[in-house]
């Protein structure tokens, strides 16, 4: 809001005249766009949607007179140019990966390259992907679902991730090997030093 010169207006609760612009507006796109259309996802869903917006716009307004492509070039005129900085656009978090390597976004988990476990890793999501990163490296890049409680898995991140387990359980059972075999080692002792700790000669005498 700051780079584009602009505040955030909240609605005061129970406000339906307020409310009203937005409902209105939706209401219109509910009864005009979506009778008689099925849809195989939110980028069909939005494909068909910008494709009829270009014939909506074309129509006369009755409030207005004219129509939306008319008024299209007085209202850039009326707006101010971008700022020259890139914009923070879309959700932005940093987060620690946990050990079952799934960030997770609007109630769904996306699954991220196991070899960054423990780390920082930075989510970023627009409509459309949601990308995992660390240091600038990408570590994840996935459609951004709409429904609520799913789970998407790249099959690359599961192989990783087999493969980082197999090399850590061989680990274990080198290092438990090497431990056991120092515990023996230890265990293995001239019995003449047992006769020289009790004062006892090679025959058997004591000194």
């Amino acid at each position: 809001m700051g780079t584009l010169a602009t505040r955030l207006v909240l609605l005061p609760p129970n406000d339906p005249q307020s409310k009203g612009v937005v409902e209105r507006r939706n209401g219109f796109f509910e009864t005009s766009f979506m009778p008689g259309r099925t849809f195989t996802s939110a980028a069909d869903f939005n494909s068909q949607f910008i494709e009829w917006l270009g014939r909506a716009n074309t129509r006369t307004v009755r409030t207005l007179g004219q129509t939306p492509t008319q008024r299209l070039e007085a209202d850039l005129a009326a707006m101010l140019p971008l700022p020259p900085v890139p914009l923070h656009l879309g959700w932005r978090n940093r987060i620690r990966l946990g050990r079952d390597y799934y960030v997770r976004l609007d109630t769904n988990d996306y699954s991220v390259d196991p070899a960054a476990i423990g780390r920082l890793v930075d989510v970023s999501a627009d409509l459309d992907r949601v990308k995992v990163r660390s240091d600038g490296r990408l570590l994840a890049d996935h459609p951004r679902m709409w429904a609520r409680g799913g789970t998407l898995t790249d099959p690359a991140h599961v192989e990783t991730a087999s493969v980082l387990r197999r090399r850590y359980q061989h680990r274990d059972t080198a290092t438990l090997a090497d431990h056991d075999s120092s515990k023996e080692t230890d265990l293995q002792r001239d019995l003449v030093d047992y006769d020289r700790a009790f004062g006892l000669t090679g025959d058997g005498e004591f000194s």
